[in-house]
């Protein structure tokens, strides 16, 4: 019974083994990535997440490849510090290379372009009554030779983009929409080495989601006691001519 048990366990570790191993083959491998979070004033938050051998090659950063000697972190912040602007660094390891991982709050879009380590992009934003318009174009890359760091042609770049309100165009390829209101735009690794353009577009409604959802709950809450008056009201006129039908004449 105690053997029988046992293979039971051995058996459901070896599935979980292989389960794990399937999601790492199914998985991308993302090496450079920028996570923006946009607000409709204007302002942003901006998440960097790349491998230092990315940041060199990509951005010409003088970072040590070598992910055995000891990355400076107040380097990596010099990287993403501009006037407005003080990042946070976090430092990781995978397959082999070292990560940073960076966090930037912006009043305005347009410091992140003073950033060293983000000047390949232009940003541009514009409001009005009716739309609110983003575009962001990145140039290229620093080119910077690397060596051999362990990649395998399979990583890949990627910006994604959290919108604040309704989406009512954008440039992302279809597969690239994630869930809700997150646009994702992917470009190969190699291809952003060599320079090929990335322009992301997006218009938006001029008024955020929670506005309108909160709109929308407040709309309902009144209509939902709105019902419930007229339906005590008509409760109370039918007991009165009940009350009035019974009485004696």
């Amino acid at each position: 019974m105690a053997s029988r048990a046992a293979r039971h366990v051995l058996f459901a570790l070896l599935l979980l083994q292989l389960a794990a191993a399937c999601g790492r083959i199914g998985a991308k491998r993302y090496e450079y990535e920028e996570e923006l979070y946009l607000a409709l004033d204007g302002s942003a938050t901006l998440n960097v997440n790349a491998s230092v051998p990315a940041l060199v090659a990509l951005r010409g950063a003088a970072l040590p490849l070598d992910a055995s000697k000891r990355l400076d972190r107040d380097q990596v912040r010099g990287l993403f510090a501009a006037p407005g602007v003080t990042p946070s660094v976090n430092v990781s390891r995978r397959d082999g290379r070292r990560f940073v991982h960076v966090s930037l709050e912006v009043d305005r879009l347009d410091r992140l372009a003073q950033v060293p380590a983000l000047a390949w992009s232009r940003y541009r934003f514009e409001r009005d009554a009716d739309v609110v318009e983003y575009r962001q174009t990145i140039g290229p890359a620093a080119g910077s030779a690397v060596g051999e760091v362990g990649w395998t042609g399979e990583e890949i770049v990627a910006f994604r983009m959290h919108v604040p309100s309704e989406i009512l165009f954008h440039n992302t390829p279809s597969r690239q929409q994630d869930r809700g209101n997150i646009l994702s735009w992917e470009q190969p690794l190699a291809a952003r080495l060599q320079g090929e353009p990335l322009d992301l577009r997006v218009r938006m409604e001029p008024e955020s989601i929670l506005y309108t959802t909160l709109l929308l709950f407040g709309a309902t809450i009144v209509a939902a006691a709105l019902t419930f008056a007229v339906i005590l009201w008509w409760m109370a006129r039918r007991a009165r001519g009940a009350h009035l039908a019974e009485s004696p004449s």
